[in-house]
């Protein structure tokens, strides 16, 4: 079984026991969070579609840290100006563990 979420501006394809990376949410370490926002529900040959999204089914995750994902720099040059700007960007992150997905 497996499902489509939206969470942070962004879709993910979740099943049971996977780990993934998502926008950082404001909870604790250990919190169980529910996801309500369920586009789609596969379940071998049954597929669930919301318009847009399905009622009455979450999707639960268990939060396992939150952290910081690697650097990136961002150059900005002027050629023949002499100039230039080097900024970097270090995007936050929530390590979540889908638990159970309750379809409707």
């Amino acid at each position: 079984m497996y499902a489509v979420i939206a969470t942070g501006g962004k879709q993910y394809k979740v099943s049971e026991g996977q780990v993934l990376h998502i926008e950082k949410l404001n909870n604790e370490i250990g919190a169980t969070v529910d996801f309500d926002a369920v586009l789609l529900i596969g379940d071998g040959d049954k597929l669930t579609i919301g318009k847009p999204y399905i009622k009455g089914s979450t999707v639960s995750a268990e939060v396992l840290e939150q952290g910081r994902g690697e650097k990136i720099h961002i150059i900005k040059m002027r050629r023949r100006k002499h100039s230039r700007k080097k900024i970097g960007h270090r995007q936050s992150y929530t390590a979540v563990k889908i638990t159970s997905i309750k379809s409707a």
